[in-house]
């Protein structure tokens, strides 16, 4: 298979994205990810635009790599200066990177309001620049700002500015759509142009922003054009609405369009890393985002459900386990057997006719009540679990008291009292907590604990309330969620009720319950 390479500029163009700051400490964690991913070249900012960038350099320098080849990022030299006089350039070709990319101008329009220099000069700055950097012992790569703009008025020049850099030594030329604004039919078009222009002599690369939503696509539209270097960020990270995701463009490439880029290990690898950089970055992963996404292979429909557990090709368009992802089969109101069989059999259940039947009306049932067992899972294995004859309640409820005391001075004060029976005894425990939940769920636990030991271990993580019908006001249905965890599992319960300490009380005998199946 033909090579492909990918080079990520998360470090340096991600960066310009809203809310974007990581320290030296998270950028390194970021290049051994990306290392550890497969990726080329990655490309980690200026070396001396900061002290924050100067360190990172440093310590890149004494990183060992499996693959990656870490790229230093500056411009062209100055219009009033010889190269070798350039303080900018002097700093990239000092630095320990082997790979230095310079952006430079190809669109008349940056050359006339921006930096204001000739035609003729812009020529001799890129081309200087270039060749300066190569007689220094660096591999150059120009990236053309601007390009597709700039061909788009001016064709013949932003030919010149590609054909400057390859004469002058780059290694790679890459095109770039920095506006963002281009679309697949038009890039592949100027990219196939391009290389039959000037790619006996040099590699083409591909660059671009996503804010006509076509990033990827661009990106593809190049490769099949000819380019054979994409740059990018894992995620789609960058400026306005981002640069091209290499989380889509990896697997679109080695498993769609048959290049070698990384290896069947590391393409496998490419979900976990994902939903780790977003950790490192404090973002929130996106559910939807293609191939590694939570719901990028999960299926709600019923319809849907039958098909992939008759061939699960008939709704994914590759295993999700290329990727590193799971498939998952979501309970709802649109299920239908195929989704009760595939639950219970993730569950280690066995579901007769007649049970799956009783489960699936139960389930749409409840659906209409209020819940919603696709975002608590744990309760709904419950609910199999009990139509497969097979549960087991921890304890039988008596009753349970909860009342809430406002003192003098603003203190608000909680106290639950419960009346439980376990095997055949009763237990009266009253406990005091924060509000209601903390309240019930210490009673509860002083009731049992003696019994359930495991109970120390378990943990409740989040707490989440949402009103159903606003139209009722105070007295409109509650749906709680809960989130629990005991160090090794983490699962989600619901409870529905017009009272809220009731959906609460049904959320938490289900998250504890559901620790002792």
């Amino acid at each position: 298979m033909e090579q492909l390479k990918l080079y990520d500029t998360t470090l340096r163009d991600g960066m310009g994205g809203r809310g974007m700051s990581l320290s030296v400490g998270e950028k390194l964690n970021v290049v051994r990810a990306l290392d550890a991913l497969g990726v080329h070249f990655v490309e980690a900012g200026f070396p001396s635009s900061n002290p924050k960038e100067a360190e990172l350099f440093e310590r890149l320098a004494e990183l060992e790599l499996e693959q990656a080849t870490i790229a230093a990022f500056g411009m062209t030299r100055r219009r009033d200066r010889e190269a070798a006089d350039d303080e900018a350039l002097a700093v990239l070709v000092t630095s320990f990177a082997p790979v230095v990319c310079l952006v430079g101008k190809s669109w008349v329009l940056h050359l006339e309001k921006v930096i204001r220099v000739s035609r003729e000069e812009n020529l001799a700055m890129i081309a200087d620049s270039i060749g300066f950097c190569r007689e220094q012992g660096k591999r150059p790569v120009f990236d053309a700002e601007h390009f597709f703009d700039g061909y788009r008025d001016d064709p013949s020049y932003a030919l010149e500015c590609v054909r400057a850099a390859a004469e002058s030594g780059a290694e790679n030329v890459t095109l770039c759509d920095t506006n963002g604004g281009s679309l697949p039919q038009y890039v592949g078009e100027v990219s196939a142009a391009v290389v039959a222009a000037v790619g006996d002599g040099v590699q083409i690369g591909i660059h671009t922003h996503n804010d006509a939503e076509c990033a990827v696509a661009n990106s593809l539209a190049a490769v099949d054009a000819g380019a054979r270097l994409v740059q990018g960020c894992v995620n789609g990270y960058g400026e306005r609405c981002g640069n091209a995701n290499l989380a889509s463009i990896l697997p679109a490439l080695q498993l769609k369009m048959g290049f070698d880029v990384v290896s069947a290990e590391q393409l496998a690898n490419l979900t976990p890393t994902a939903h780790y950089l977003d950790e490192v970055c404090n973002l929130a992963s996106d559910p939807d985002r293609a191939y590694v996404g939570r719901n990028a292979f999960a299926h709600k429909a019923g319809m849907h459900a039958a098909g992939v557990a008759a061939d699960a090709s008939t709704f994914e368009h590759l295993d999700p386990t290329l990727v590193g992802n799971d498939r998952e089969i979501l309970a709802s109101e649109l299920s239908g057997k195929a989704t009760i069989s595939a639950q219970a059999e993730q569950a280690g259940l066995e579901l007769d006719d007649a049970a799956a039947a009783r489960a699936i009306g139960k389930l749409k049932e409840r659906e209409h009540q209020g819940y919603h067992y696709e975002a608590a899972p744990a309760s709904f294995e419950l609910l199999l679990r009990q139509e497969a004859g097979i549960y087991k309640p921890l304890f039988k409820l008596e009753s349970y008291r909860v009342v809430t005391e406002r003192r003098a001075g603003g203190r608000v004060e909680t106290e639950a009292t419960i009346k439980v029976e376990v095997d055949g005894e009763r237990y009266l425990r009253v406990a005091e907590g924060n509000g209601p939940v903390n309240a019930l769920d210490r009673a509860l636990r002083g009731a049992i604990a003696d019994r359930y030991p495991h109970l120390a271990e378990i943990e409740l993580t989040n707490y989440k309330v949402r009103i159903l019908d606003e139209a009722h006001g105070t007295g409109a249905v509650t749906r709680v969620l809960l989130d629990s965890a005991d160090g090794t599992r983490e699962w989600g319960t619901i409870g529905v009720s017009e009272n809220i300490i009731e959906a609460s009380w049904q959320a938490l005998v289900d998250s504890l319950e559901y620790a002792f199946q």
